[in-house]
């Protein structure tokens, strides 16, 4: 493996988790395995792997795309890591408040059940 694809997953494992990456890495098949190296080495080698700006900002920036895209699958992962790089549950309510004014309320009120519920989880799970 490439210099790149090392360095995300030592990204996406401080992100993530292990068990998240264990997970993901248990259940990658040679048909989507290109995929995988493609997001290791792309997203978290590359993009999450600079110092431009830190995990906590990162984070933000990451669910306000999730949440404007409606790409919603994805939003309670990355609450999750958010107790790993930083960004609190203001910060993210913050950025969702951002989604609202600039894409639309349903798509932000939508992140907030998410969130919600995840931080219910994740108190659970403590």
């Amino acid at each position: 493996m490439s210099d790149r694809y090392d360095k995300g997953m030592e990204v996406r494992r401080s992100v993530l988790g292990d068990a998240h990456v264990d997970r993901a890495e248990a259940a990658k098949t040679d048909a989507d395995a290109p995929f995988q190296t493609l997001i290791t080495e792309g997203a978290w080698g590359n993009v999450w792997a600079s110092d431009a700006i830190s995990r906590r900002e990162r984070s933000m920036l990451t669910l306000a795309l999730l949440a404007a895209m409606g790409n919603f699958d994805e939003i309670p992962m990355h609450i999750r890591a958010c107790a790993r790089t930083g960004a609190s549950q203001g910060d993210i309510i913050e950025a969702f408040q951002h989604v609202a004014i600039y894409c639309g309320v349903p798509k932000a009120n939508h992140a907030i059940k998410l969130a919600k519920q995840t931080w219910a989880e994740m108190e659970l799970e403590d």
